[in-house]
């Protein structure tokens, strides 16, 4: 049955959300403050990439399924059931969650819904605790429920349409039957539903984000175990994903995690944890943090060793700037941090991604920025890979081997085929191999 859903906040959760509701067939009406943003939805451009959203954005513009609007009033008057999906950026000078943008929707919304039965839903990675004060915000006659969101930047429309599991942190059977009939029609493909309190519901994504980021720092600790021992990190990795306990996934050590989400996301549980006073449940994130950034150096180090001892009249290719492949997203890209880090050193950078070189651009305009990989490559000492996308594994090395003035490569994301590299004449080091 369709029903009138309204999304509040149309970045990359929102306009991912926006649009797969239209597509599972609900009118769909998404605000933003930004004008200029509105704008670009309403002719249906997406302002960022993400595989296969603009197309779908743009469907549903089209038929009018999908509109936008700046408009609180409009958002009120039209929606039955309203998603709250802004963003819950690391605080100005600490690890807490900055709550401005969460608080300022209900604030906004809230006087406007007395008398209309809403339920509003909010969707963003808040601390333990939020939703039963923003439940006090609201009017009598209406419901807060808490529905987290687990996407994969790259995967955003899949992981909406064909989620592995949704959670309804509800107070009432009312509020989970409308969660239940708003996603009907994902439900029946399978997916299984989850119904909880609030701070259970709030919990599942911090605490989903923590287990991600321990697994993948853990690799990564065994990295430099590796390197100090001359094993191989990689047939680490294999054997230990055959054991059904610990399983493959997010076990290949490289140059770390960064993004939107898991770095600021795992500093808001510690703050929060802190805030409730078991601090000590979550010190161990201290050290995945540690540990994830110390991959960063770690990388700037093999890479000045490469260039011997100094970065100085030296040319390094960063292949990426994104913060994973099927993104533009560079927000704590350990790319950027990487490629900054050895532009202060001294070291002439030229970086090049296939998606992120607008983005990387505006945020790192002192970097230089290439054409191609192979503009990128050109006459460089020490080439980075740093970015696994997909091209950058198709390249041929042979090919490369002329273009570059020294054929060495570090393999920040052990994604590249050491071996065919090797055969090509290429000096091949990556993180934890021998």
């Amino acid at each position: 049955m369709s029903a009138r859903v309204t999304v509040i906040g149309t970045g990359y959760l929102g306009a991912t959300h926006a649009a797969c509701m239209a597509e599972i067939g609900h009118e769909v009406l998404g605000l933003d403050v930004d004008p200029d943003k509105i704008a670009a939805l309403r002719s249906g451009r997406v302002p960022f990439y993400e595989p296969g959203l603009e197309e779908l954005l743009a469907k549903h513009v089209a038929t009018g399924r999908l509109r936008f609007t700046t408009s609180y009033e409009e958002v009120a008057e039209f929606g039955e059931v309203h998603f709250s999906c802004v963003g819950t950026p690391q605080s100005p000078g600490g690890n807490a969650a900055d709550l401005r943008y969460v608080d300022a929707v209900i604030e906004h919304l809230a006087p406007l819904l007395a008398g209309r039965n809403a339920l509003v839903v909010g969707k963003s990675t808040v601390p333990v605790g939020t939703a039963e004060r923003l439940a006090t915000m609201l009017p009598e006659d209406a419901e807060l429920a808490w529905n987290p969101e687990f996407l994969r930047e790259g995967f955003a429309v899949e992981d909406t349409l064909r989620p592995d599991r949704l959670v309804f942190g509800v107070r009432s059977a009312a509020a989970e039957a409308r969660l239940r009939a708003v996603y009907a029609p994902v439900i029946s493909n399978g997916t299984p539903v989850v119904v909880t309190d609030f701070p259970t519901a709030e919990l599942v994504k911090t605490s989903a984000n923590a287990f991600l980021a321990t697994k993948i720092s853990f690799i990564n600790a065994m990295a430099e175990v590796c390197e100090a021992a001359g094993a191989d990190v990689t047939l680490l990795a294999e054997a230990l994903s055959h054991d059904t306990r610990i399983g493959g996934r997010f076990l290949r050590a490289g140059v770390g995690f960064g993004g939107g989400c898991l770095p600021k996301d795992i500093r808001a549980f510690m703050a929060r944890a802190g805030e409730l006073g078991v601090d000590q449940a979550l010190t161990f994130l201290r050290e995945v943090d540690h540990i994830n950034m110390r991959r960063r150096s770690r990388v700037v180090d093999l890479a000045r060793e490469a260039a011997g001892g100094s970065f100085l009249g030296r040319r390094i290719a960063v292949l990426g700037a994104a913060f994973k492949p099927d993104s533009d997203d560079i927000r704590d890209s350990p790319a950027l941090n990487v490629a900054a880090q050895i532009q202060l050193q001294g070291g002439n950078v030229s970086v090049y991604d296939p998606k992120a070189m607008d983005n990387a651009r505006k945020a790192f305009p002192t970097l230089a920025y290439a054409t191609s990989a192979e503009d990128a490559l050109c006459r460089a000492d020490v080439v980075l890979h740093l970015t696994e996308w997909q091209e950058f594994r198709d390249l041929d090395p042979a090919v490369l081997r002329e273009m570059v003035a020294r054929p060495y490569v570090i393999d920040g994301r052990n994604a590249l085929d050491g071996g065919r590299w090797r055969a090509a004449g290429w000096t091949y080091r990556a993180l934890g191999r021998p």
